[in-house]
């Protein structure tokens, strides 16, 4: 499952590395929002959650699912400003039908949500996308009438919203993080500069990559999509908020945007979360009955091939089969001691594994 965005002919300076105050108070919200997802934040949510008035919680209530789980393409700049504002009023000069799709794709579930024509101009396309947010829930429901009905008045509405939500959490949050976002975005530039656009690719995630022909970004999502970087490009915004998200914007005249997490400093950082075809893999190995013995016997002591085909009736052949099959996986390892070689489960790998399908199902 990959999202493959078409960079042919695309000078690797147009894909480009940039701060976006829109981009992190949109990865706050989503925080705030789904904090089962951000469970390192819980602190930071309970306190900000505390000190909101009781009209923004209200509103923020009202309008969550357009960070909850999708966003909102207009929320992740395609070309960031150093100011909220000025990403906002860059919002403000986005036309009412690209604004109004954009935002109805997230009250109606997911970016797989297509209306064929313009909801506000046709009345099959606008009747679907009543439809379709009605069976999402009674906001999105209210929210989508309230938009078709009168664009201008809820965008104003979204983005007082917002513009409260500056006030009351957001400035001082930004304040903090900005020195960490720059400082990723001058190494990711400098790996784009010095070493080539895969080496910058790599540093964002291990679930970004350029493909061997470099002609295109391939990034593990949820959905086997493509998208075209055409001759706009595509941006790369870092957030200290956002992990462990990958977020993907890439609607049909929209330039890609990628919204990564800035790695945790050095002191306070933890492996990087596996690839997905690793997890798949261990899954994969630990899925078959006697593998999982095996497994559950090694990570007792190391035991010998033999030893391991005489605890489980199984003959040695069998026994190797099964162990390369785990070694391949990276769950188990193997010492040479003489002529025999003990074979040991990784508990730390083994440990990870939860935390890593966790980071790979969110991500």
């Amino acid at each position: 499952m990959t999202l493959r965005i078409d960079i042919s002919g695309l000078p690797s300076e147009r894909v480009s590395f940039a701060a976006s105050p829109l981009a992190e108070l949109t990865a706050m919200l989503h925080a705030l929002a789904a904090i089962g997802h951000h469970l390192e934040l819980t602190a930071w949510v309970a306190i900000v959650r505390a000190g909101l008035p009781q009209e923004l919680a209200e509103r923020l209530e009202e309008a969550e699912f357009l960070w909850r789980s999708s966003r909102a393409d207009f929320l992740l700049p395609a070309q960031p400003r150093e100011t909220l504002k000025e990403e906002l009023d860059d919002v403000d000069r986005i036309p009412d039908e690209a604004y109004v799709t954009s935002a109805l794709v997230t009250s109606c579930g997911s970016s797989r949500v297509h209306f064929g024509a313009s909801p506000l101009s046709d009345a099959a396309a606008r009747e679907r996308a009543l439809d379709q947010a009605k069976a999402r829930g009674a906001r999105q429901e209210a929210f989508a009438e309230r938009l078709l009905a009168d664009p201008p008045a809820v965008r104003a509405r979204v983005r007082e919203t917002l513009e409260q939500c500056a006030a009351a959490f957001f400035d001082a949050a930004w304040t903090a993080t900005a020195a960490r976002i720059k400082t990723d975005l001058r190494m990711k530039a400098g790996l784009r500069d010095s070493r080539g656009l895969g080496a910058a690719l790599a540093a964002v995630s291990t679930a970004v990559t350029l493909a061997p022909d470099g002609t295109r970004i391939v990034i593990d999502k949820l959905q086997d999509d493509t998208a075209s970087a055409g001759r706009t490009g595509v941006t790369f915004i870092p957030s200290v908020f956002g992990s462990p998200h990958l977020v993907a914007v890439r609607a049909p005249g929209w330039r890609p945007v990628v919204q990564y997490p800035v790695r945790a400093p050095a002191r306070f950082a933890s492996t990087e979360p596996a690839s997905l075809e690793v997890v798949e893999g261990r899954l994969s190995a630990l899925a078959h009955p006697v593998r999982l013995r095996l497994v559950r016997t090694l990570a007792r002591g190391p035991h010998t091939t033999t030893e391991l085909a005489h605890a489980w009736n199984l003959t040695p052949p069998e026994v190797s089969r099964h162990l390369a099959v785990l070694q391949r996986a990276g769950l188990i390892t193997g010492e040479r001691r003489g002529r025999y070689v003990h074979y040991a489960a990784d508990l730390p790998a083994l440990a990870a594994l939860g935390t890593d399908l966790v980071a790979t199902v969110l991500r």
